[in-house]
């Protein structure tokens, strides 16, 4: 007996919940009884049920059928349900869809995706200033923030590369944003869109560079590339 009901309860089957809808449905204006209407009509479309009766799925809840027609009513006005027609040979019957549901949670899914980019970019961006009123050793002005946020936004150069560009002005003690721009300007004229290749970059004109000596005695003085003068 018990291993005959084992057996009938195991035909039946599971129906899979997209743990998306679970998480994130109060996030489409839907409560805890539309929630559950919505998962009722999943349960019969998968079971091959296109177009359950409101008593059918209130049967197998805590309210009565007008209330679940007014929900389900009210899922269709926001679009989150609708009513399609299939031919079924000379007929043409009715039946419900939930494609308008699995598509808003794309997107939202989506949206979350693109708000933690633009967070992410955000908190990258704030710590780029950050760097380089630490260098200067005062707040940016208001057209050198500008000018930060044309060099990653117009000219789309890297955050890391603009910090090396910058660790360039301080070692050559031109500490501008002028002769930043200088410099970004070259490696970009040149292809140099990484750090790796903005050091190799320098270290390869080094060692072409003619450096003028007037005489031989040590000065201290370590030599650097004037890149406002290329």
């Amino acid at each position: 007996m018990k291993k005959r009901v084992m057996l009938q309860w195991l035909e039946q089957g599971s129906i899979a919940i997209p743990k998306l809808l679970m998480t994130n449905y109060q996030k489409l204006g839907l409560n805890e009884t539309e929630f559950m209407v919505v998962l009722h009509v999943h349960t019969f479309l998968e079971c091959g049920n296109l177009f359950p009766t409101p008593n059918e799925i209130s049967a197998r809840m805590t309210i009565n059928p007008m209330q679940c027609a007014d929900i389900l009513r009210l899922l269709l006005q926001r679009g989150l349900l609708t009513i399609e027609g299939r031919r079924d040979g000379d007929l043409i019957c009715e039946t419900y869809s939930l494609q308008p549901l699995w598509e808003k949670m794309l997107q939202l899914l989506m949206n979350d995706i693109m708000g933690e980019e633009v967070e992410e970019e955000k908190a990258r961006q704030s710590s780029l200033y950050s760097i380089f009123e630490q260098e200067f050793g005062r707040p940016l002005s208001p057209f050198e923030c500008e000018t930060l946020a044309m060099w990653q936004d117009q000219d789309g150069h890297d955050g890391t590369v603009i910090q090396a560009a910058l660790r360039e002005a301080v070692i050559s003690g031109k500490l501008n944003f002028r002769y930043i721009d200088r410099i970004l300007f070259e490696w970009k004229k040149n292809g140099v869109k990484t750090v790796e290749q903005a050091h190799n970059y320098g270290k390869k004109f080094r060692q072409h560079q003619k450096q003028p000596r007037p005489d031989t005695t040590y000065t201290g003085k370590v030599p650097f590339y004037n890149w406002l003068e290329q």
